[in-house]
């Protein structure tokens, strides 16, 4: 009886592409030692098929890789009854690619083989086998990454430079940093300048003007300017992991001029994002909507040089109003005022607080309840845009909700003297909602309008034995100025 076909196709990996370009390289080599072991089983029916997948320069921690591509549409289309390797790595180093593999070969009653190895997956120990080689396969693969992650951290706290993109003003040489004179000219020149336009984009367009471009030719972008003068390696430092290291190299800028540089470039982008500069003064931006679902947006008019500050209605602005809410319009100033101050008198309930993080132990929640109280700026933007989830605005009412786990991890932050970290947008949201009746008021014509929580500013009712007593004591006051006595008024 004539023997079953088993058709084998051999795959072939190389890390690198260095030797690649020899007449007889890694890739042949895998190659010779496969196609010997597969006329070795000529006798159970093997044959050698025609293509060949051949991947070189391509890393076996990901499956992003030509041939190997190839080779799984091959199996899917059923052409392929057996894949022979030279080692188990040469497939993948990845355990979770493995398995992915290993998925698609037994959907397609397809094995593998390891010819230095001598093991394949039809069997179940040399599935146990493989599994196990190439746990040790992605082992060696993570050690050596900690391995080179730990070098480039002890050579920069050392002060050498490990590579990259040669900063402007310097060469390299010998894996050094020397200074490149013409270019280390410009470099003064660009932060000498940058702190008398006081502005990047006035700088990038003095750059333009003047025909100033950068190694490659090229005008310089904003982004290459904000990174140019942030950059610490300017004055003989190097950075690593948000620490500063003396650095082997020469500095082309003093402290003096860096320290101003950087004090002029916060400044810059604190007004950016919150002062007069700001075109939106955004602190609620995204998080506001009027009472029909449409989201309010930053807006401003100015009048006198003046600025004034709204969120208005997407329903407004696109000149749909009748599909605006109650409200449509709205002073930035006074809606962030009133969330800023709702926000505080919530964090410093103490019972509210208590409910919220009742989870912990008691000295867990005796801390985040005190955080909650004592936090130095509740008008701080990263902390209100951390808890607030949305607010809704309507005509006589103001619905906020906060976000559970944001305002849990917030005080968890706050309580360890650690940084406040953003919500995720695809993070779960447990509300917790609190409405606020409301009024607005114009103090006067050309005055911005008010927002009064009413409840707190109800005109109180009057008490009728207060203003009889009142009543009386300026009639015995006047008496007693015409001359009457007490005796008199007593009659």
């Amino acid at each position: 009886m004539d023997k079953k076909v088993i058709r084998c196709a051999i795959y072939t990996r190389k890390s690198s592409e260095e030797g690649l370009e020899q007449d007889f390289n890694s890739l042949d080599a895998q190659r010779e030692a496969c196609e010997a072991y597969i006329k070795s089983q000529m006798h159970e029916g093997w044959v050698l098929l025609d293509k060949q997948y051949n991947d070189g320069g391509y890393s076996g921690g990901t499956m992003d890789r030509p041939a190997f591509k190839e080779l799984l549409k091959d199996i899917e289309n059923d052409e392929v009854d057996i894949v022979v390797v030279y080692k188990v790595d040469r497939l993948t180093r990845s355990l979770m690619d493995f398995s992915k593999i290993i998925d698609v070969f037994d959907r397609h009653e397809t094995s593998f083989v390891s010819i230095t190895q001598q093991f394949n997956t039809t069997t179940s120990m040399g599935r146990l086998t493989l599994n196990i080689l190439l746990s040790f396969a992605q082992f060696e693969r993570e050690v050596t990454g900690e391995r080179i992650r730990d070098k480039i951290s002890a050579s920069k706290k050392k002060g050498m430079w490990m590579g990259g993109k040669v900063p402007l003003g310097y060469l390299k040489e010998d894996k050094k940093l020397i200074i490149h004179k013409e270019d280390s000219r410009k470099v003064q020149m660009l932060f000498e300048k940058y702190l008398e336009l006081k502005s990047v984009p006035k700088l990038m367009q003095y750059l333009k003007e003047h025909e100033i471009k950068t190694k490659t030719d090229k005008y310089f972008s904003k982004g290459q300017l904000y990174h140019l003068l942030a950059n610490k390696i300017y004055i003989g430092k190097i950075t690593h992991k948000d620490k500063v290291y003396d650095g082997e190299h020469e500095a082309i800028i003093t402290d003096e001029i860096c320290e101003r540089v950087q004090k002029l470039l916060y400044e810059n982008k604190v007004d950016k994002t919150c002062g007069a500069k700001c075109s939106s003064n955004s602190l609620l931006a995204g998080l506001i909507y009027d009472d029909l679902g449409n989201k309010m947006t930053p807006s401003h008019s100015n009048s006198h040089k003046r600025r004034y500050r709204y969120y208005v209605s997407t329903a407004l602005k696109n000149y749909k109003s009748s599909n605006a809410g109650s409200v449509s319009k709205i002073p930035a100033g006074e809606i962030e005022k009133f969330v800023v101050e709702t926000t505080k008198e919530f964090l410093q309930n103490k019972e509210q607080i208590q409910n919220i993080v009742s989870d912990y132990k008691i000295s867990k929640q005796n801390k985040l309840i005190y955080t909650a109280q004592n936090i130095r700026n509740y008008s701080e933007p990263k902390l209100i845009r951390t808890l607030v989830y949305k607010i809704v605005v309507s005509k006589n009412s103001i619905k906020i909700t906060y976000n559970k786990n944001s305002l849990i991890n917030a005080l968890n932050a706050l309580s360890n003297n650690q940084e406040i970290v953003m919500p995720n947008k695809n993070e779960e949201i447990f509300p917790i909602t609190i409405s606020k009746n409301i009024k607005f008021i114009q103090r006067s014509r050309n005055d911005n309008i008010i927002i009064l929580n009413t409840k707190e500013n109800d005109s109180p009712e009057p008490n009728p034995y207060l203003v009889n007593a009142i009543v009386k004591s300026y009639y015995y006051h006047k008496q007693i100025q015409e001359g009457k006595t007490i005796e008199d008024l007593q009659n």
